[in-house]
């Protein structure tokens, strides 16, 4: 069984990124991009599914205790250092990803502490999500001995000072003592099968280029006070997100970890949605990373360029349009929860938001002074033009809905806000466009929403036009200007929210699946993002003791790793959904910002 989601570390190379439990085990790795097959697959499957585990034996005679794991990132890194203590000594196994190179690489560094401690490794390696056993063997060229794993045009090799001998029902096993001062190195190598396998890697140098890099990356980060550890991890999972190559940013590196355990609400998260890229780029922005902004504006106008009726919601890393959902039936599911899904059929639907999310990201980077270019503005303008051809389209919501289209409020909020950075566009910064047109458009919007959108009854804005059912995205409308925080509508739709929303923690559901006909069979946990949102309203609006109050909740959430999943499970006090999430972990930004500019 896997470990809980809370229990994986997580490590990345900006092309993928492995998931490591805390009983040392590598139970998820995609090569050679994020949403490519697995070769480590026990996440959602068991260890015949693919992992490498890597901790001090059980069979130590000399252990008197059972093995302690402490773990830390090394400070403003993604490198993961794990202490075990046993009854015979003390080791240290650090994990990373190097950056750069010619394919991803994954290495396991032991050092010896204190005493010795025997260690054992099993390494499991399936291609194709667990599904093709490759073709192992023992290989020696001028690095010295070696295994190598090839099935059809995937290979991986593994080096180290230690191989695993012994082999059995297809899985390598291995033990080998570490004493105080002795070093073991061993290094997993993704390439093409076609290709010359890759000669080995110093061990020392890699690790200490991977270091500098995070944290000269670090360096650039302008620190915003409080929660300043929290912000900094949170900008640092938003970029190992990050596809080096394409700018594309993925919004978890997993796939159907379950929004309700042992339900069907299980997803693949390993795509980039217009919406989490424009959220990234403000974030970026905002702490003093303007150049991985305009690497993040890139990929969003790279994406999104074509005849603007072909606009998606999601592309794969590189801006790939077909992203065809299917379920794994070979593979059991996290504890049981199946279907496991890759590809994601919300690729087809109709989110209005979604452009209001891009223009206002955007437009913020021109009022940071980023100029627009031949490419850049006329591509917002078809973008427009989009949300002109769709205003009356029913769509999906933020949520993706599966069930009926409706007019959702946040989504028509969002088109205004669109409308609204387009006119914008032309009267304070100078760009041509048709500023009378998309005005009356807007005003038409703001005038339907107000009408349509809020129900007096109720005092709230609701989820969709003519219903009373609320929903989270609600708390959106300030946020992008189309009433005031502490406009008395906002005021009473927070109340609702509050009264319909909020779990018994404290937290607040994105809406109430058993009445929102979302297509899905009810229940879920409390969306993390929805809460980190509630605080930044609380903060906005005077309520800055609820506000801290909140933030230092959720903040509880994460893990011993400050990472943080799609959502948590309160009654079990647990992660539950993809992780790490980069949604949650923009929503905490967001938060911390509003608390130190508004909770003084």
């Amino acid at each position: 069984m896997a470990s809980r989601i809370e229990d994986y570390g997580f490590v990345s190379d900006l092309r993928t990124g492995a998931l490591i439990s805390r009983e040392g085990s590598i139970d998820w790795l995609c090569v050679p991009r994020f949403d490519s097959e697995s070769v480590f697959g026990a996440l959602v499957g068991t260890k015949d599914h693919g992992r490498w585990q890597l901790a001090p034996t059980l069979d130590d005679s000399s252990m008197s205790r059972p093995a302690k794991a402490d773990r830390w990132y090394r400070p403003s890194t993604f490198i993961l250092e794990t202490h075990w203590t046993t009854g015979s000594g003390e080791v240290l196994v650090t994990d990373f990803m190097p950056i750069g190179g010619r394919g991803s690489s994954l290495i396991r560094r032991v050092q010896g502490v204190a005493g010795q401690v025997l260690m054992r490794q099993e390494l499991e390696l399936r291609f194709g999500y667990g599904k093709i056993l490759p073709w192992v063997r023992r290989i020696y060229d001028d690095d010295g001995e070696a295994l190598l794993a090839v099935a059809g045009p995937q290979a991986v090799m593994l080096r180290a000072d230690a191989l695993p001998h012994a082999a059995s029902d297809y899985s390598h096993v291995g033990e080998f003592m570490v004493e105080a001062g002795q070093t073991v190195d061993m290094q997993l190598h993704a390439f093409s099968s076609h290709s010359v396998p890759p000669p080995a890697i110093d061990v020392g140098v890699a690790l200490q280029a991977t270091s500098n890099y995070w944290t000269y990356w670090s360096s650039n980060y302008l620190r915003p006070g409080n929660y300043d550890a929290e912000v900094e991890r949170s900008l640092l999972v938003l970029r190992a997100l990050t596809h080096e190559g394409t700018g594309g940013i993925v919004a978890a590196p997993t796939t159907s970890l379950p929004e309700q355990f042992g339900g069907e609400r299980n997803w693949d998260y390993r795509y980039c949605w217009l919406r989490d890229a424009a959220l990234t780029l403000e974030a970026m922005m905002t702490h003093g990373f303007q150049q991985e902004a305009l690497l993040w504006r890139n990929w969003l106008l790279r994406a999104v360029a074509g005849d603007p009726h072909d606009l998606q919601i999601m592309y794969g890393v590189a801006g790939e349009r077909e992203l065809p959902e299917r379920v794994l039936d070979h593979l059991p599911g996290y504890e049981g929860s199946a279907p496991v899904r890759v590809g994601n059929g919300a690729v087809t639907q109709y989110q209005g938001d979604v452009i209001g999310e891009v223009m206002v990201a955007l437009a913020k980077l021109r009022n940071h002074g980023v100029h627009e270019d031949h490419f850049s503005w006329p591509l917002q303008r078809n973008m427009l033009l989009f949300v002109e051809n769709n205003i009356n389209r029913k769509d999906h919501g933020i949520w993706e809905m599966r069930g009926e289209k409706r007019d959702f409020t946040h989504s028509r909020v969002m088109m205004w806000a669109a409308m609204d950075c387009g006119v914008r566009a032309v009267q304070e910064h100078g760009l041509d466009g048709p500023a009378g047109r998309w005005a009356e458009i807007r005003d038409g919007l703001r005038t339907e929403i107000l009408e349509r959108g809020f129900n007096s009854e109720i005092n709230s804005f609701t989820q969709t036009y003519g219903r009373t059912e609320v929903d989270a995205s609600l708390l959106v409308l300030p946020q992008v200007g189309f009433l005031a925080y502490d406009d008395e509508r906002i005021l009473g739709t927070v109340s609702r929210l509050e009264r319909d929303l909020l779990d018994g923690a404290g937290l607040l559901m994105r809406y109430r699946t058993e009445v929102c006909l979302d297509g899905l069979e009810p229940g879920e946990h409390p969306f993390l993002a929805c809460s980190f949102w509630l605080v930044g309203q609380y903060a906005r609006t005077g309520r800055v003791a609820e506000a801290q109050m909140l933030m230092d909740r959720l903040v509880g959430f994460g893990n011993d790793l400050g990472l943080f999943s799609e959502e948590y499970d309160t009654s079990g006090k647990r992660m539950a959904g993809n992780y790490p999430q980069a949604f949650s972990h923009l929503a905490l930004i967001r938060a911390a910002d509003a608390l130190n500019r508004y909770g003084q």
